[in-house]
């Protein structure tokens, strides 16, 4: 299983993501909802690494496990307002796989102050 951990301000504002662990759904390199997991984290990371003006910081450092943060460099409402997006963004895609395969993956959502 998978373990997805997104973690929002109170306001809702993204702070971090990790992901843990193999989704077991089918044999590697046909698992479908490892697949959907990686998709869903590869497109926020590369979003924000091509954006100027945010910073992305991500450890990749064991394999099966991924975790990243992405902040402004300054305030700028704009580039703040993205981040929100794709925290929202990876909010439902993580909430509908869990949804529908609850054997392969476990989402959380962590507000902290």
């Amino acid at each position: 299983m998978t373990k997805v951990l997104l973690v929002k301000s109170l306001k809702g504002d993204f702070l971090e993501c990790s992901a843990n662990g193999h989704a077991e759904f089918a044999h590697k390199g046909s698992d479908i909802v490892c697949s959907a997991i990686t998709i869903l984290l590869r497109t926020a990371i590369e979003f924000f690494s091509d954006t100027s003006g945010i910073v992305l910081k991500t450890n990749t450092a064991l394999r099966g496990s991924l975790s990243f943060n992405a902040r402004c460099e300054k305030s700028d409402f704009a580039l703040q307002e993205k981040i929100l997006t794709i925290g929202n963004f990876l909010e439902k895609g993580f909430l509908s796989l869990n949804e529908e395969f609850p054997k392969n993956v476990s989402f959380e959502l962590k507000l902290e102050d």
